[in-house]
């Protein structure tokens, strides 16, 4: 991943750690791989131990403010330490490439 691209993911942990309890924060996808273009989004992982309304409603303002300043859609993807641990969601696709190619921030 490019210099540029971990400095927001970053600022975006940073960020993000003063609204809510971060239990795992990666980036993935495009920009991991280098198969982005000039079009790409930043694709991140956040794993919180809680995840109500007001919460996420933060959590989605501080992505989008973000992502404005830097000129970037950043695109979340959101789920509770149950989700991960305990739940079917655990052994989805998804998760097990995000376990496989994601960095960590």
């Amino acid at each position: 991943m490019k210099s540029k691209y971990h400095k927001i993911a970053r600022e975006l942990k940073k960020r993000l750690s003063q609204v809510t309890n971060l239990i795992d924060f990666k980036v993935f996808g495009s920009l991991v791989r280098g198969d982005n273009d000039e079009y790409s989004d930043m694709d991140v992982f956040l794993e919180v131990e809680k995840l109500e309304r007001k919460t996420k409603s933060k959590i989605l303002d501080v992505v989008w403010e973000t992502g404005f300043k830097h000129s970037i859609v950043i695109s979340p993807l959101i789920f509770t330490r149950h989700e991960i641990e305990k739940s079917p969601l655990r052994v989805s696709p998804i998760v097990k490439n995000i376990a496989r190619e994601g960095i960590a921030v």
